[in-house]
């Protein structure tokens, strides 16, 4: 047998492939910013400054985690792509940036095109959704690395906002209140719990009556952008900090804007639990002082303002279409 990098489990030709295939999606995010093509050594964005005062880049890397063992079992690629470019958005837009572009690296155990093409696909519907251009990525096969037919995945976001419009939760003082906006489910958290809980239990194609869903479908929800949202928000009222409910929960998160001296009343029974949730926790016995640490329990962004501008986001919300609590306060 010849010793070639095909017989060692990397398979080039692929890779040309994969790259031809992926560049219209990575095309259909392009704006007139971007003067590079995909497949050369590095991204070319002509950054336009006239808008800006003092402009700060704000940048984020993330990944999916576990939510990864879904779509392997589900065979469904092109969500968590969604899931990967939205967490990062939301992570750069709650200090309140605006995305400029987005960059991903996918790491398999063989390459697989289709897959490959899915996953971009989705991080192109994303960035579309999201105002962003896909301006590059590296697809790396990895043999012996990863077990057979999975792969893994990071992304990293730009952004950038005028100095004076960084939202730091600076003015955040004791009597502001906490406005929780609706989850779409788990987001990309908690899945290693909710994946040996679950999955011990239910199998991943049954329908679960309370879900009103297949348990695959439902942990596959795709992960909320809440950009057009809070921009909404900082358009018409003072937003003094936001909190983006990823690992963690709502007062691990929400606890890292608060400054020195202040914390959280959290009023845990203002909102209703997501359905999802409770599954999790009556299956797996699990008790609430953990649930609250590991999941959002269906609150996917906080925002906190003072309390004359409670019923004005309420409203913004509402004409958005955003479900909205009041979920408690700061003291």
């Amino acid at each position: 047998m010849d010793n070639t990098y095909k017989s060692a489990g990397v398979d080039i030709d692929a890779g040309d492939e994969t790259v031809t295939r992926i560049k219209k999606f990575a095309k259909s995010t392009f704006n007139k910013n971007v003067l590079s093509d995909i497949g050369f050594f590095g991204a070319f964005y002509n950054l336009n400054l006239s808008e800006y005062s003092d402009p700060v880049l704000v940048s984020s890397v993330d990944g999916v985690g576990t939510k990864l063992k879904i779509a392997f079992i589900m065979n469904t690629h092109n969500t968590v792509g969604q899931d990967l470019v939205n967490h990062c958005v939301n992570d750069i837009a709650v200090c309140g940036a605006q995305p400029l572009f987005f960059l991903d690296y996918l790491a398999f155990e063989k390459l697989n095109t289709d897959v490959a093409s899915s996953i971009i696909e989705g991080f192109s519907v994303a960035c579309k959704e999201n105002g962003c251009a896909l301006i590059g990525g590296e697809t790396a096969e990895m043999p012996g690395f990863y077990n057979e037919k999975e792969y893994d995945m990071s992304g990293t976001i730009v952004g950038i906002v005028d100095k004076k419009n960084i939202i730091g939760g600076k003015s955040i003082k004791k009597g502001d209140i906490l406005i929780g906006f609706k989850s779409n489910g788990l987001h990309t958290n908690g899945y290693s719990l909710a994946r040996k809980v679950l999955l011990s239990k239910f199998k991943p194609e049954e329908k679960i009556p309370e879900l009103n869903s297949t348990l695959g479908k439902e942990l596959l929800r795709v992960h909320k952008s809440y950009l057009k949202l809070i921009n909404a928000l900082r358009e018409k009222v003072e937003v003094k900090g936001l909190s983006h409910i990823t690992g963690g929960g709502i007062v691990g998160n929400t606890i890292r804007i608060l400054p020195k001296g202040l914390t959280l009343k959290i009023l845990w029974d203002s909102w209703n639990v997501l359905p999802i949730f409770n599954l999790i926790q009556k299956t797996g016995k699990i008790p609430d002082e953990e649930m609250r640490k590991v999941f959002n329990l269906g609150i996917g962004l906080i925002s906190i303002v003072s309390e004359e501008n409670q019923n004005e986001v309420i409203k913004i919300a509402s004409k958005l279409g955003e479900k909205s609590y009041l979920i408690g306060k700061v003291e």
